[in-house]
């Protein structure tokens, strides 16, 4: 009999159980910028020889960039070019981008890092002005346009960076860092304002 109730009541608690996003529903709205949590993602970290990029571009449904600094986006997954064989994949339509790269036999190594990262909106007229109060990288139009990713630093912590429209930029950081960043961006957006 207590082996039964021991079970239940750890069943109960499996069942109570609940992740939750970090930061989830966190929102700043300042004058000219929004800083805002973006609902969860699937997320792959991929790398590849050149040889098995075209099979891996065609499983994942959009061609993998090959220029640094550069996107692609199609159908709700983006794919940010972060090295000579590397590139974050990420999937907002939810669908699975380890699944799709599991059917292909070219040699690549994918990682499943959904959990790992949170993505941070920064949106509006004064969207990078707030960035590059922590990020040292150029974010003028003509040097990092819509579309421009890179791996680069906000403060301290390392992020992965997206233009994502004129005046709207997707920041990228592991959970672990994400309260510190969005309390940057927040601080940034506030004397952005100013």
């Amino acid at each position: 009999m207590a082996k039964a109730a021991a079970k239940t009541k750890a069943a109960d608690a499996s069942a109570a159980t609940e992740r939750r996003p970090a930061l989830a529903g966190r929102a700043v709205s300042a004058p000219a910028v929004k800083v805002e949590i973006l609902p969860p993602a699937e997320r792959i970290s991929l790398r590849a020889p050149e040889t098995s990029v075209a099979a891996l571009s065609k499983a994942l449904a959009v061609t993998l960039p090959a220029k640094p600094k550069s996107s692609a986006a199609k159908g709700g997954r983006t794919a940010l070019w972060l090295g000579p064989d590397e590139w974050l994949v990420i999937d907002d339509a939810g669908n699975d981008p380890l699944a799709d790269c599991a059917k292909v036999s070219a040699l690549h190594s994918a990682v499943g890092i959904s959990h790992r990262n949170v993505a941070i909106s920064v949106a509006g007229p004064t969207a990078a002005v707030t960035v590059n109060s922590g990020c040292p990288q150029d974010l003028s139009l003509e040097a990092f346009p819509v579309g421009a990713a890179s791996r680069t630093i906000l403060g301290k912590s390392e992020i992965v960076l997206l233009r994502t429209a004129e005046d709207t930029f997707r920041v990228e950081c592991w959970r672990s860092f994400s309260d510190y960043v969005f309390t940057l961006l927040s601080e940034a957006a506030s004397d952005a304002a100013n």
